[in-house]
């Protein structure tokens, strides 16, 4: 369907009408007979691209499906995620990654881009399938044990090593086994001594970043760190940057996630399992590292780690409950009220066109121009929303922004000229 978009700001800049052929694409004039999208007031951004979703589908379609996180993700205004390898069974074969390709697919919400499994079974040990996944119809690019740390350090060099010869990149989960192991759950610190939970320390994640970033450096490949979370991890990443954009031969990307931004291991006093997350939130002082890293660009992205699970897993004492928490309908507003004073443009940039690239999602991210694909978000900058868990359109419900206010709204969702939500609601 032909679509005339009304009125809209561009980034939040200049105002104008956006005007969508039927094949999806901007055009410089109205196509007759087109719907028309009253964006008076709206802010109009390229459709969101999320690096790091947790979609569940196949193995635990009881937390959650690729079309229910789908719909979770277009009602948080994005055009396309990257579904995480940690599923049953694991995406490490080209048939596996084909497979979460073609239900994306059929899902037809938003862009279902697989992340393959860096070894198998992420057992840490031989490497999976790397180069038939890159070559299969899923086409992946990005390669990551997320729920688990490539913690050996040759193969982690072969991995990236491998993934040069295809321009991919290597996602890892930055957590040292020898110095937090698959208990620690609390910021190591007075905190987790005092409520006698194991100790999560900063530097478990940080000795990980910095092994990595030198690793890329030797074997020129591609590294991205997922949910970084201290800040001594945002002094590694300065570094490496600046290294790397002297030597123009490696490169060293980050993301951090929402929740990192906003909340803080405080919240851990009532033992609520729902702020259970890995890496674990951390003290103040690191989430303001975090947005000054974001903000000044030594954070590439924002990327949600949307993790839901079963109210079964995350009912429990929190030392035995599940790692993880919902973030992908609400990210753009937790961004949005933890860094008030960032730009549409930095938005933009931060939760479309940066993680488009890193991903190698030549459709997505692109400007709100003629001959781009029709990925289009329209937020309403001045309404604030209060969370309600229970209205979400994920099946799983541990979602830490229950009863919260955040800025800015999402209003429509525009993936490939067909409209995915409209007022608020999937169309």
């Amino acid at each position: 369907m032909s679509l005339v978009i009304k009125g809209a700001s561009l980034l939040g800049e200049q105002t104008r009408d956006l005007y969508v052929d039927d094949a999806g694409v901007l055009v410089d004039e109205a196509p007759s007979g087109a719907e028309t999208i009253d964006a008076d007031g709206l802010i109009a951004l390229p459709g969101l691209v999320d690096l790091h979703t947790h979609l569940r589908e196949p193995g635990r379609e009881d937390a959650e499906t690729i079309l229910t996180g789908s719909q979770a993700a277009a009602l948080g205004g994005y055009t396309a995620v990257l579904a995480m390898a940690n599923t049953s069974p694991v995406t490490d074969t080209a048939e596996a990654a084909t497979r979460v390709w073609e239900l994306g697919r059929e899902a037809g919400v938003v862009h279902v881009q697989p992340v393959g499994a860096v070894t198998r079974g992420l057992a840490g040990e031989e490497l999976a399938e790397l180069g038939l996944m890159h070559r299969s119809r899923a086409a992946v690019k990005v390669f990551s044990d997320d729920g688990r740390c490539v913690h050996d350090a040759r193969v982690m060099r072969r991995a990236l090593e491998y993934v040069k010869a295809f321009g991919g990149v290597v996602s890892q989960h930055s957590q040292d086994p020898a110095l937090a192991g698959p208990v620690a759950c609390c910021h190591e610190g007075e905190l987790s001594g005092r409520l006698g939970l194991p100790g999560w320390p900063g530097i478990a994640e940080e000795v990980i970043v910095a092994r990595d970033v030198m690793l890329a450096r030797h074997t020129g490949s591609r590294v991205h760190v997922a949910h970084v979370s201290t800040a001594g991890s945002v002094e590694v990443l300065r570094w490496a940057r600046a290294q790397a954009e002297r030597d123009g031969t490696w490169a060293v990307t980050a993301e951090v996630t929402p929740h990192h931004l906003l909340l803080t291991t405080d919240l851990l006093t009532g033992y609520d399992p729902t702020y259970k997350v890995n890496p674990p939130l951390r003290p103040q002082e690191d989430v303001d590292a975090l947005r000054e890293a974001l903000a000044d660009g030594t954070i590439d992205a924002v990327a949600t780690d949307h993790a839901p699970h079963a109210r079964h897993d995350k009912e429990h004492a929190f030392v035995d409950a599940a790692f993880g928490m919902l973030g992908i309908e609400t990210a753009l507003g937790v961004v949005r009220t933890a860094l008030p004073d960032l730009s549409w443009s930095d938005v933009a940039r931060v939760m479309s066109t940066t993680p488009a690239r890193i991903a190698g999602l030549a459709e997505q991210g692109r400007p709100l121009e003629p001959g781009s694909p029709a990925h289009v978000v329209l937020v309403d900058p001045d309404a604030a929303v209060t969370v309600d868990r229970d209205a979400s359109a994920s099946l799983s419900r541990n979602n830490p922004w229950h009863g919260r206010s955040l800025t800015s709204r999402v209003v429509h969702t525009v993936y490939g000229g067909r409209v995915t939500v409209r007022d608020g609601a999937l169309a």
